[in-house]
């Protein structure tokens, strides 16, 4: 089917995607654990699937366990992404129970590697309770397991969290930092306002050796910080929106060895379809965008950004 101006085939509707019929889970849980809140006002029709590129690629942070509009589970997400071209995702946890899924879902279906971690804006609400060094004690045994491939997400997160909260998000992180460095796999960090504390802390801890910036939102300052230390930046959606004026100058400068693709679905869907559910099915658009704004082929940035992901990752099989 030839495709649009935006490299999605226009008469294909994600909906027309879905496998026929239920599938049987062993998720803790089931299909979702999660529902994203809904205040009528937003399009939550699924975008089209766009036309895959000419390289399979990779999405790095998704959340599948969130429900976003109708009916799409993981494994239809999945079999939609297949279609168009992105083979494997990492599936990311923000507390116990979402880590859990993440870990089970990973063991049970070979498109998905898992993350796992207690949310910044969610470590507060551990330490209320004194159960934070229980929970982090359960992320501790999830990343042992051989498909869990990153600690994520965690980090600092100024935005959501206010002072008083910021103890219990910095003592997380830092045992995040520490749980990647002993399971020697990738540390995902979360980092919302909080640019200037969430390097001071990598550097006087001692950043993982993969250590990647989920859904960058820094500038062409961090991003030169990030190429100096070999740090990894995994663009959203957020990269393709016009006022995104940040991310096109980090883009101008990022070290393309270092530079990853994601969806966050179901939030921060690419441009043209931004405030409708995302997928991982759309992190094409973001390729093409990337590809657009640094002046090269997609199929490059496609090549690139998948080789980096390995490396970062590892192998899905």
């Amino acid at each position: 089917m030839p495709a649009s101006h935006d490299g999605t085939a226009p008469n294909d509707s994600a909906a027309d995607r879905l496998s026929d019929g239920p599938r049987e889970t062993t998720l803790p849980g089931g299909e979702y654990i999660r529902e994203r809140h809904d205040d009528g006002k937003r399009d939550t029709t699924r975008p089209p699937v766009p036309e895959p590129l000419g390289v399979p690629i990779y999405d790095n942070h998704t959340h599948l366990e969130i429900k976003d509009g109708e009916h799409f589970p993981y494994w239809a997400a999945l079999d939609a992404a297949e279609q168009a071209g992105v083979v494997g995702v990492i599936q990311v946890g923000g507390d116990v129970e979402s880590s859990e899924w993440s870990a089970a879902l990973a063991a049970q279906d070979p498109r998905v590697l898992a993350a796992v971690a207690i949310h910044p804006n969610e470590a507060p609400g551990y330490a209320d309770a004194d159960t934070l060094f229980d929970a982090l004690a359960t992320i501790d045994a999830l990343a042992a397991r051989p498909r869990v491939r990153a600690v994520g997400e965690t980090g600092l997160d100024f935005f959501r969290t206010g002072a008083d909260g910021r103890r219990a998000q910095f003592e997380s992180f830092e045992a995040h930092i520490d749980i990647a460095k002993r399971h020697g796999i990738a540390l995902q960090i979360h980092d919302r306002d909080a640019h200037d504390d969430v390097v001071e802390t990598l550097l006087r801890v001692g950043a993982p050796e993969t250590t990647v910036f989920h859904c960058f939102s820094g500038d062409e300052h961090l991003a030169r910080i990030a190429a100096e230390h070999g740090w990894y930046l995994s663009f959203a959606g957020t990269v393709t929106f016009s006022n995104a004026k940040n991310l096109h100058a980090a883009l101008a400068v990022a070290d393309r060895s270092r530079i990853l693709v994601e969806t966050d679905a179901p939030f921060l869907t690419p441009a043209p379809h931004r405030g409708r559910p995302n997928s991982p099915y759309l992190t094409p658009l973001t390729v093409r965008f990337i590809a657009a704004r640094l002046g090269v082929e997609a199929d490059v940035i496609a090549a690139e950004t998948a080789a980096n992901t390995l490396r970062a990752y590892g192998a899905w099989d």
